[in-house]
């Protein structure tokens, strides 16, 4: 749901003032010049195949001792925090977009998944996790006779 909020213009300042400030509010946040974002979530793929569902997020910069999985009562949890870079000097950035600071993200997960045999690996800046199902839900063939019937 969406707030409306009343905007009063302030007295004695330009349009230009006005446009300044709304940038200045918006997006440099603090003097520091970073932005106050939103809290981040990382986008996240989940696909199926015959013996698995398979969840890949993206986490560029994120360090792997960062990052925790979980699966308890069904559901699959990634957590972790992309920490801002303390080698530069906060007054030498220009412009600051990237989000940073702890997320985590839930997707709960069906039945047929074996939860004892699930393997995570981070690379390149993507978490894939691995969710085999368990045998008895594979699909399987049955091949069928048929005889037929001789007059």
């Amino acid at each position: 749901m969406n707030t409306l909020t009343r905007w009063d213009q302030p007295r004695g300042l330009t349009l230009q003032d006005q446009v300044n400030r709304l940038f200045e509010n918006n997006f440099t946040g603090d003097r520091s010049g970073r932005a106050d974002l939103a809290t981040w979530a990382p986008a996240v793929d989940i696909y199926e195949t015959e013996n698995e569902l398979v969840v890949k997020a993206d986490l560029p910069d994120v360090d792997e001792k960062d990052i925790d999985v979980r699966v308890e009562n069904n559901l699959l949890t990634i957590r972790g925090e992309r920490k801002f870079e303390k080698s530069v000097s906060e007054e030498n950035y220009l412009r600051v977009e990237r989000t940073y600071g702890a997320f985590s993200r839930s997707f709960s997960l069906p039945n047929t998944v074996n939860a004892e045999s699930i393997r995570a690996e981070y690379k390149n800046g993507v978490l894939t996790v691995n969710l085999p199902k368990r045998e008895e839900s594979k699909p399987r063939q049955v091949k069928v006779n048929v005889n037929v019937a001789k007059n």
